[in-house]
């Protein structure tokens, strides 16, 4: 009976390292990243002008602005990608006589424009402007289906998370044998800055004055993973 207890003890002090050793976790995180073109543009555009009259400032924005819309549409932009971005009037002044005198209203009016085909986007910007737009704020690229390049992200992410992993395992002289749980963080899209210049014959034909370089869409995905590790 003895000795019975006697090996049941040394199994119990054997087992508690290996069993401490089974429940090690390394938690790192990964991140991946896959290119994408962009396929869409919005082109914030609009109409500045000046009037001693507010009325009147208002009025040859409003005319110019209704022209510019014209244009577009006749360009092939639907009614529902024309909107109005913003519209402001502010009174301006002069102090050089060292009293405040108002001197004019400014007044402004923007529209963002979603260009479906970005190989046209240089092709409506000349549209509107000789319409008469006299300001263009920026154009904002994006893709419009993501799925493919999110999930590859994800992959790349998780390769990311496992190489680390394998790294600090090797370093503190254990290895990976698991995974005890995989978190997913946040997935965002941005201009990577990559060229993604190719302007089409249709693009030539057009004549489009402006011409306009689209950078591909990176597609960024964060995991969380713990890796269940022991000696």
């Amino acid at each position: 009976m003895r000795k019975l207890l006697a090996v049941l003890l040394a199994v119990l002090l054997f087992a508690v390292p290996a069993q401490a050793f089974a429940d090690s976790e390394i938690t790192v995180n990964g991140t991946g990243e896959t290119l994408v073109s962009a396929d869409v543009a919005v082109v914030s555009l609009g109409v500045m002008a000046r009037d001693k009259d507010v009325l009147k400032a208002q009025a040859k924005v409003n005319e110019a602005i209704a022209s510019v819309r014209a244009a577009l549409i006749e360009n092939g932009i639907s009614e529902e990608d024309i909107n109005t971005d913003y519209i402001n009037i502010y009174a301006m002044y002069d102090y050089m006589s060292g009293e405040e005198e108002l001197t004019a209203y400014n007044a402004n009016s923007n529209l963002a424009v979603r260009v479906m085909n970005k190989d046209i986007v240089g092709q409506i910007i000349d549209a509107a402007f000789a319409a008469g737009a006299n300001t263009l704020n920026g154009i904002t690229f994006s893709a419009t289906d993501t799925t493919e390049a999110r999930a590859a992200s994800l992959k790349l992410a998780f390769e990311d998370a496992k190489a680390k992993a394998e790294v600090l395992a090797e370093a503190a002289g254990l290895h990976i044998v698991g995974i005890d749980e995989i978190r997913e963080g946040n997935t965002w899209s941005y201009d990577s800055g990559v060229s993604n210049f190719s302007r089409t014959e249709d693009a030539k034909a057009a004549g489009a004055g402006t011409v306009v370089q689209a950078a591909k869409i990176a597609v960024s995905a964060n995991i969380t993973v713990v890796f269940d590790v022991r000696d």
